[in-house]
């Protein structure tokens, strides 16, 4: 499993200007099973993704992808990580 950091390199507008693609990118990854849950930081500084069911390499190359990487707007820090408890709302982590 992967939790990966997202830092924003640009300004918001610019940001906000690739937001719809950048949507568009999250909700092909999830239709495919490979992410789990995103989000914004707060303060806005950039956001998280959590993955799953793929090996580091092709986390980032489907990363890669992103309108925001494609566009140098963000950088992203991929931690991956093995999930041994959660609570039971969370279980299907644990698999």
């Amino acid at each position: 499993m992967f939790v990966v950091l997202v830092n924003y390199v640009k300004s918001l507008e610019v940001i906000d200007s690739l937001i719809p693609a950048h949507v568009a990118f999250l909700d092909e990854q999830y239709q495919a099973g490979v992410f789990l849950a995103s989000g914004r930081q707060v303060p806005r500084t950039g956001g998280l993704i959590m993955a799953h069911g793929v090996v580091r390499e092709e986390l980032e190359s489907i990363l890669a992808k992103d309108p925001f990487a494609v566009n140098g707007a963000a950088e992203y820090t991929v931690i991956e990580f093995i999930p041994s408890k959660s609570s039971p709302e969370m279980a299907c982590l644990l698999g």
